[in-house]
């Protein structure tokens, strides 16, 4: 017979496994705007592919987590 805790990690297991199919699900639904919303430039396919959604270039994503990194 299984304890609480296997229990209580099964069922989060199941819950987070649910969840990130939801999510992906979602985001098979999400279309890329093929354009950076920062600088205007084109986002590479596979970025999009990757993140679907994603409103930034690589290049742009990248300056601003450094920017937010460095306002902390």
């Amino acid at each position: 017979m299984a304890d609480k805790a296997d229990v209580a990690d099964a069922y989060i297991e199941q819950s987070l496994e649910t969840a990130l199919r939801n999510q992906l699900e979602l985001n098979s639904y999400i279309s890329s705007d093929p354009d950076c919303e920062q600088c205007g430039e084109p986002i590479s396919e596979a970025r999009r592919e990757a993140l679907p959604g994603c409103p930034t270039c690589v290049e742009c994503q990248h300056l601003l987590e450094a920017k937010n990194r460095n306002y902390r």
